[in-house]
């Protein structure tokens, strides 16, 4: 018999496990009239598809056009197969296979859910674990691929009959959501001895009398408390060793976010999105800018609702140590620190921050983004694990193409936040189902991320220059080719003659780069003092700065230090010399009375952009020198300029502004020849007035700057992905 049908397996790759990608080919198929299975294998899709060629070329055009919200076609594979000889369509078990595997990023509730959580009709009224196939836990609760119930920490909750129901229909946006639960089978609240609904009046109860409650959220507990309080929110900054440093306000709705700030469209558009981040907003009543993010679990809006007023939501951990996911932790470390605790029976695999995002621009790449993967310009012939720098610490994995970038860590200084970095490592290695060939790693020795990489033989570690790894990791978001300029400013980062840097111009591919330029030097008083005491650095500068034979700026700062900073710079006591562009915003800050003690990194520079506010003003003086093949540019007449000046220190603070941004263009030009591309890395470009002054100085330049990775420290695992690919490959793409 002669039949007009076909039979295909259809492979697809990308984001299609844990978005509802399984029930929607199950639609398509059965819409069409197409036979056949589908399953999820590895980190992928199979498909088994028979019926009319017509059929199956429209199948395969709506499975790449009209994929579910949150799933992303990267790769479709078409081959024949035989005939399974079997009527309609079916969902498989998954099965194990190779391969890219992508775990999901936990998405906020969807509006349908908040619809169900609110009516008092529906049966998961007030449940704050309420989910389905558009949104809920994901990278928080997935233990291995393929994704499945099984394989999170839902296993322990086995379905009702009506959930059961909703999960095996078809037509039900629940078919085949994983984390799918209700009051009869699911998770439940827990205060004390109390659980469910009256665990949470009594949880918002002891908020609105003026206490802070830790509450267990999707990634980790949580530090909450009411931001119109004063006394409990000076009482929240004292437990958490944080005395300036903003904190983060969660709103109800986008109409309170804008009766507390400037609320663009991007911004709107961030907020409402499913990744739900922090978003960094200029304040209506002036001052530093105000972290603002929209509730994105059940739990969070029902405390919203109940409480009905602005609420500090912050990370819950000790100061230093990263956020707490185990219940017992949080009982023993948080408990006697706060007053009470709303704890739930699900658990926590792996600890995800909140992220932030500020002018469009990744800050902390955490819950909502990771572990989606980024692209690399060079396949890498063997995984590699990059172990990151040391501050604001990030892991990633690199497989074939692509890194899978870990959350947020925090800042590596002591055993708990590097067992928090070992267990982001195992399970980046278990997703993916392989184990690390390599590691690349920062040069300095001392930062635990490189003690990690001795774990490896000497000769399967690839050590990774830090602010190489800074512009990198641009030139990789974006995609460049062959050579560009990076531009790296930062802190500090030890360079590869064994001083540290922070204010470089290189002429780099991904393989290797060539240092053109830097800012002039300057002792660090007292080494990591002088990084705390911004006032420290102005001395430096004062006392101790590169010398170029231009004139010494006026000695008229005096301070109780400054005779024994003189001493120790003089005697060159623990005063290592550094380019650093962020020690020379810090210097500046000082110099204008901004800032003498850093209460948390880069406070500095954030007063002073804060500062510069709107105020347009013309450049300092400054100097380029030409020293040991470089162009060096120096720093003492701007200072000079910035003390001498009688302009207002709004107006200062812009002028300094301006004169880095026409440093920097002229660096750029002095090095660039036919090069066009500028890749802009390291921390100091979290400073937008900076980077706006940057582009606008080099017109006719590519200027390229980290959208959704970090420029800062949590975006070097990245660039150190992007160069050891490059360097296994033997290529610069």
């Amino acid at each position: 018999m002669i039949t007009t049908e076909r039979t295909e397996r259809i492979e697809v790759h990308g984001t299609v496990q844990g978005v509802g990608f399984r029930p929607h080919v199950f639609r398509l198929a059965t819409a069409l009239g197409i036979r056949g299975d589908v399953r999820n294998v590895g980190g992928h899709v199979v498909i088994t598809a028979s019926g009319p060629p017509d059929a199956l070329g429209a199948f395969k055009q709506a499975l790449r056009e009209r994929a579910p919200r949150h799933a992303r076609v990267d790769r479709m594979t078409v081959t024949r197969a035989p005939d399974i000889g079997q009527a309609g369509f079916v969902m498989r078990d998954s099965g194990f296979g190779g391969g890219p595997r992508t775990i999901v990023p936990d998405l906020a509730t969807c509006d349908a859910c908040v619809a169900e959580l609110f009516d008092p009709r529906d049966r998961r009224y007030r449940y704050p674990f309420v989910n389905c196939t558009d949104c809920g836990p994901r990278a928080t609760i997935v233990e291995s691929v393929p994704y499945d119930r099984s394989r999170t920490t839902m296993r322990g909750f086995p379905l009702c009959a009506l959930c059961s129901a909703e999960y095996h229909d078809p037509a039900d946006r629940r078919f085949h959501a994983e984390p799918v639960a209700c009051p009869g089978c699911g998770p439940r609240l827990r205060w004390g001895d109390v659980t469910g609904d009256e665990a949470l009046h009594l949880a918002t109860a002891a908020i609105a009398r003026g206490g802070i409650v830790a509450v267990k959220g999707i990634g980790g507990y949580q530090l909450v408390c009411d931001a119109a309080d004063d006394d409990v929110v000076v009482r929240l900054r004292e437990l958490k060793h944080r005395p300036r440093k903003p904190l983060a306000v969660m709103v109800r709705d986008l109409e309170e976010a804008r009766a507390l700030s400037d609320v663009d469209d991007q911004a709107a558009g961030l907020l409402r999105s499913p990744a739900a981040p922090i978003v960094v907003l200029r304040s209506l009543s002036g001052g530093l800018d105000v972290g603002l993010f929209l509730p994105y679990t059940p739990l969070h809006h029902l405390l919203v609702h109940d409480l009905a007023r602005p609420l500090v939501v912050t990370s819950g951990n000790r100061s230093g140590a990263p956020i707490e996911i185990r219940d017992e932790e949080a009982l023993s470390t948080l408990a006697p620190l706060v007053d009470g605790v709303l704890t739930h029976n699900r658990p926590i695999l792996s600890r995800y921050d909140d992220s932030v995002v500020r002018a469009g621009r990744m800050v902390r790449r955490a819950r909502g983004f990771a572990p989606e993967p980024m692209p690399l310009p060079v396949s890498s012939p063997a995984p590699v694990l990059a172990l990151g720098a040391q501050l604001k610490h990030t892991a990633a994995l690199v497989t074939g193409d692509r890194a899978t970038l870990g959350p947020h860590t925090g800042d590596l200084e002591n055993a708990e936040t590097l067992s928090a970095f070992e267990s982001t490592a195992e399970a980046l290695s278990r997703w993916q189902g392989v184990k690390p060939e390599w590691c690349a790693h920062d040069l300095h020795p001392r930062y635990l991320s490189t003690r990690f990489a001795e774990r490896w033989p000497r000769d399967r570690r690839i050590p990774v220059q830090h602010h190489h790894a800074h512009v990198a990791a641009t030139a990789a978001e974006h995609g460049v080719r062959g050579r560009f300029i990076g531009v790296a400013y930062d802190g500090l980062g030890l360079g590869d003659d064994g001083t540290l840097w922070g204010g470089e111009i290189f002429l780099a591919t991904y393989r290797d780069y060539l240092r053109v330029g830097r800012f002039g030097r300057a002792p660090l008083p007292g080494g990591e003092a002088a990084v705390r005491r911004p006032s420290r650095m102005a001395l430096g500068y004062l006392h101790g700065a590169e010398d170029f034979g231009a004139p010494s700026i006026p000695d008229s700062l005096r301070s109780p230090e400054t005779g024994l900073v003189r001493r120790m710079i003089e005697r060159r006591v623990n005063s290592p010399l550094a380019s650093s562009a962020g020690r020379l915003f810090d210097a500046a800050a000082a110099l204008l009375g901004l800032c003498e003690e850093n209460s948390y990194e880069g406070e500095a520079a954030v007063l002073l952009e804060t500062a510069a506010a709107d105020h347009s003003a013309p450049a300092f003086d400054w100097k380029l020198h030409r020293r040991a093949g470089m162009w060096v540019y120096d720093p003492v007449p701007t200072l000079r300029g910035l003390v001498t000046s009688g302009d207002p220190v709004g107006v200062r603070a812009a002028r300094f502004h301006s004169t880095i941004a026409e440093v920097t263009a002229a660096l750029v030009r002095e090095v660039a020849g036919d090069v066009r591309t500028v890749c802009l890395g390291g921390g100091v470009f979290q400073n937008r007035r900076l980077v706006d002054e940057v582009t606008r100085g080099l017109d006719g330049f590519r200027v390229l700057v980290g959208e959704r990775v970090p420029v800062n420290d949590g975006g070097i695992s990245y660039g150190q992905a992007a160069v050891a690919a490059a360097l296994l490959a033997g290529e610069d793409c």
